[in-house]
């Protein structure tokens, strides 16, 4: 009885040798498989970031080169532009509000004061004393270019031509540094023979302010037409007491 029994544990040890070995084969394998999937799905999450951050680094590469485009065409500017720009704007909603009011039959200078305070009145008084002062004769630049405000501010554009030149021509009615507009736009009749009376108008006002100056026969000629003459009188007036002494020796020959 002692030698069965002692001979059941063997068989039943024997049999359940190869299972345990078995079971723990495929633990093994289903543990590598995991672990296998894991990376794989890791390296395949690393390849999807990866993946974004070329696309965000294209991304930004494309926004600093369209900025550093747009900065370079701002520099290239004039450094009013922006401010042409602005006024040109308001030029239009103004002209846009004024025809409105003109529809309704109203007056739209008054309506436009109605919304202006008497501080800002008297601020808009003071800007225009000392906006264009009339500091006399410096040179014949300045003159010009005083003259030159003074015939913009009296010009009236016209809005209708301006708004259809600008849906035509886009940004290029804007040039830059390096637009070529030549031939793209040509002037019409109506601006020539505009540009035309305005210089006739000139020509009138400049002949009836501009006068003959007394002419003295006896006065040394040292001029070759009436404006040197004018600026050599200038000069006489406000150096001669200096030059005196060498202009007579240079008269007398002993000039050394």
């Amino acid at each position: 009885m002692a030698s069965k029994m002692a001979f059941v544990p063997r068989s039943i040890s024997s049999k359940a040798g190869p299972s345990t070995a078995g079971a723990s084969t495929s633990g093994a394998s289903a543990a590598a498989k995991a672990a296998a999937k894991a990376a794989a799905e890791k390296k395949q999450d690393r390849m999807k970031r990866l993946r974004e951050l070329h696309l965000r680094r294209n991304e930004a590469r494309k926004l600093n080169h369209a900025e550093v485009v747009e900065e370079d065409k701002r520099n290239k500017l004039p450094a009013n532009h922006e401010a042409k720009k602005r006024r040109a704007e308001w030029i239009l909603q103004d002209e846009e509000k004024r025809k409105e009011a003109e529809a309704k039959g109203e007056d739209y200078d008054r309506m436009k004061l109605l919304d202006v305070s008497a501080e800002e009145a008297e601020r808009w008084e003071q800007k225009k004393k000392k906006k264009n002062p009339d500091q006399g004769f410096s040179d014949y630049e300045q003159a010009s270019f005083r003259q030159y405000q003074r015939l913009t501010k009296q010009m009236k554009p016209d809005m209708e031509e301006y708004n259809r030149q600008k849906e035509k021509m886009g940004d290029d009615l804007y040039p830059e540094l390096n637009s070529i507009a030549q031939g793209e736009y040509k002037d019409s009749e109506e601006g020539i023979n505009r540009m035309v009376a305005d210089l006739d108008k000139q020509i009138e006002k400049r002949a009836k302010y501009s006068r003959r100056r007394t002419f003295n026969e006896d006065n040394d000629i040292d001029y070759i037409n009436e404006r040197n003459m004018r600026f050599n009188q200038k000069a006489e007036r406000f150096y001669g007491k200096y030059t005196a002494e060498i202009k007579q020796n240079l008269e007398r020959g002993t000039a050394v």
